[in-house]
Order: structure tokens, then C-alpha cells, then sequence
């Protein structure tokens, strides 16, 4: 094909020649027999199925954060965390905000980063080792008073779980008055 004819508008139809001999249709014995589509009747058809397709939908960052929160609780939910000890062997916490923390770290790695952090490596760091999911169901509401998760402090993928509706029992969320 000449330079010319590749620059030149296109029509609604397409010829298959591309002014090469050895290319042109020579009856019913030519080169593009047993095709069986030409080039009209298969846009015509891409076209007409891009039509019956729904669009895609367009990436919703709130949707992709929030799915990403979901798999992240889940994941917490279905693993075992390490949970420091303290002085008198319970449960290690921290206070942030007013409110009260367990520290929970995925291995022992995140908990030795978290001494690091503390500047308290010299000691030794007693841990028990808890389901995600009892810590929040069952050890969370057995609590005197309010307490929320935070996984790995210290670390580049760490996460907090507060006391509230959808991931802690509701009977122990302190946003349950608002749900009634």
C-alpha cells in the first residue's frame, strides 16, 4: 500500500486488495475464500457486541479502600497474633486517645520492631498466642472497659481495630447506642 492510500480517509466500507495481486479475490478459487467474514461483517458484529456489554464501572477509590478494610479484618480474623504480656502475665496495652489498646503483633519480627521502637530490647517480651477472631469476640467483650486492637504498632502494615459495630460483638461497642 502507498504512503498515499495509508493517509487517506476511510469510507464506510473496506476493500481486501491492498493493490497486491496475489492478494486480490481471483473468483471462487481466490486467495481469501473460506474467510467466510469480511472485514464489514466482523466489525458489524464487534460492534454490535460491545453494544449488548454493560460499561465497566469506574474504580471508586472509597469502594477499593473499604474492600481493602474488609480483607484486612478478615485476614485478622482468620490468623494468630502474638499478644505481649505484662508485669502480672494479662494482656500488654496501651493507652492512645483515651482509649485503651492491645497490642498484637503477626510475628515475632513485627514484636522485636516494636521493642526497637520502645528502645526496650534488653528485656524479654512474654507472649501469648491468640486467634484473631477470640481476641475480638471473646477476650475483647470479657473487658472491663473499652479496648480496641492494634496489629503491629511499629511496622509499615500495621492496622487498628476499634471497639465498634462490625468488629467488635455489638453489646460491646461503644457506637452500639447510635445503631438503636
Amino acid at each position: 500500500m502507498s504512503e498515499q492510500q495509508n493517509r487517506a480517509p476511510t469510507s464506510t466500507s473496506c476493500r481486501l486488495t491492498f493493490d497486491c495481486e496475489r492478494l486480490r479475490v481471483r473468483g471462487p478459487a481466490g486467495w481469501l475464500k473460506g474467510f467466510g467474514v469480511g472485514f464489514d461483517e466482523e466489525w458489524g458484529a464487534l460492534r454490535a457486541e460491545a453494544a449488548t456489554r454493560l460499561p465497566s464501572r469506574a474504580v471508586d477509590p472509597y469502594e477499593m479502600a473499604r474492600a481493602a478494610a474488609v480483607q484486612c479484618l478478615e485476614d485478622f480474623r482468620d490468623g494468630v497474633v502474638l499478644v505481649p504480656l505484662d508485669d502480672e502475665g494479662g494482656l500488654w496495652t496501651a493507652q492512645v486517645g483515651g482509649l485503651d489498646w492491645i497490642c498484637a503483633f503477626s510475628d515475632e519480627e513485627a514484636l522485636y520492631r516494636f521493642a526497637v521502637e520502645r528502645d526496650e530490647t534488653g528485656r524479654e517480651w512474654p507472649y501469648r498466642r491468640i486467634g484473631g477472631a477470640r481476641l475480638l469476640d471473646e477476650v475483647l467483650p470479657a473487658l472491663e472497659f473499652p479496648c480496641g486492637v492494634a496489629l503491629n504498632a511499629a511496622g509499615p502494615e500495621g492496622a487498628v481495630f476499634p471497639p465498634v459495630r462490625g468488629i467488635v460483638p455489638d453489646a460491646v461497642a461503644l457506637d452500639a447506642e447510635r445503631a438503636a
